[in-house]
């Protein structure tokens, strides 16, 4: 994916494994594969949650862009 770019990380089975953190088909948190900029906490996260993180990553982008 070309720059620039964020990363959202969405519910609690993406940031920490949750309840499935020793399963044989979880690798871990997904930050071990990708950098992450914004984690969203919660099983099932609240649509609010979601919406702040989209702002958040939004005024990343933006910082990023104007350098």
């Amino acid at each position: 994916m070309p720059d620039p770019k964020a990363v959202i990380c969405v519910g609690n089975c993406g940031n920490t494994g949750n309840v499935f953190y020793e399963s044989y088909n979880l690798v871990g948190p997904i930050n071990k594969i990708l950098p992450v900029d914004v984690y969203v906490i919660g099983c099932p996260p609240r649509p609010e949650a979601i919406i702040n993180a989209v702002t958040k990553a939004w005024v990343k982008l933006e910082k990023l862009e104007g350098k």
